[in-house]
């Protein structure tokens, strides 16, 4: 297939596009503003940002895609309350631009795969424990809200039977591919990086570091992604829990960089949050559907990688 990745230059679009490459695929990246240089092998590029409804239409119709991984996205909950209309501007809007770029070509190709990649963070903090995709959605920042709309813009365009689509709610990705390593500074792990290597003095853990969490290694996700290509089916939209349904405590995560590293990770202990104790994906659906499993998915292994690829 010739496949369009949105976002194909991010964190995750690095780690999704060797593996499509090696399955056979034909692959071009949509990016904002990237020089050329960063190109991966054997890959298209063209620039546009998906705001741009008349640049998207343009890169839509001359490329006549067979599939869509929609990962173009901004994703910082917290920074979302002071820039609400950017959120919806890129995550609504970007993703409504793509599909009415979609529907413009309707008539003259097949119906398209369309994967798109979603959060955990749509389920809000009402529900405790491990989650599964029939939970109702309790968006509690624009960022989760926008990628809620932005799931029921994909449902309802793929209920046309113009496409067919999947969407993956993704849980706390971590680990490295590539060499690349997440540099998210909204995210616990690189700000144990940083803490260790004096760009911040210290970590902060919110009470006693007990929250637990579900952690996902980068390249279980890419391999989530491409199995969701093969199983879209025309007229439906599906939706996927990616996660590893194993519970790690935020102390665990410290510790684990302590012992990964051998070195001390500088704490600091902030007032508790009132957030759910424990909140880990319930993925049984994508395991018996898709037939995926997260295998590399160990906290040790996704430190380690990561703590080595950011010290390269």
């Amino acid at each position: 297939m010739h496949v369009l990745v949105t976002g194909g230059l991010g964190y995750l679009g690095r780690a999704l596009t060797p593996g499509l490459l090696a399955a056979g695929h034909r692959v071009t990246v949509l990016t904002r503003g990237h020089p050329d240089a960063e190109r991966p092998a054997d890959v298209g590029l063209v620039e546009g940002d998906v705001r741009d409804r008349g640049r998207i239409r343009e890169i839509v119709a001359a490329g006549r895609f067979d599939a869509v991984c929609h990962l173009a996205a901004v994703s910082r909950g917290r920074d979302s309350f002071a820039d609400p209309l950017t959120y919806y501007d890129v995550n609504v809007a970007g993703t409504l631009n793509l599909l009415m770029a979609l529907d413009d070509i309707r008539e003259s190709v097949p119906p398209v795969r369309f994967v798109f990649a979603s959060t955990d963070k749509v389920y809000g903090s009402r529900h405790v424990g491990a989650l599964g995709e029939d939970v109702e959605p309790h968006p509690e920042s624009p960022y989760a809200a926008s990628k809620v709309g932005a799931e029921q813009l994909v449902a309802a365009y793929a209920a046309t039977g113009a496409i067919g689509a999947v969407t993956l709610r993704c849980f706390n990705i971590a680990g490295a591919a590539g060499g690349r390593a997440d540099t998210d500074t909204a995210r616990i792990i690189p700000n144990i990086f940083r803490a260790l290597t004096g760009e911040s003095p210290y970590v902060t853990l919110n009470g006693d570091g007990s929250a637990v969490r579900d952690f996902v290694h980068i390249l279980d996700v890419a391999a989530a992604i491409r199995l969701s290509l093969a199983a879209v089916r025309v007229g439906e939209h599906r939706v996927y829990n990616i996660g590893s349904g194993t519970a790690s405590s935020m102390a665990q995560v410290v510790a684990t960089a302590e012992a990964v590293t051998g070195l001390p990770v500088p704490v600091r202990k902030a007032p508790p949050k009132p957030e759910p104790q424990i909140l880990t994906a319930d993925n049984g659906r994508a395991v018996k559907e898709l037939g995926w499993l997260p295998e590399r998915s160990d906290l040790t292994e996704m430190i380690t990688e990561a703590w080595n690829a950011w010290n390269t």
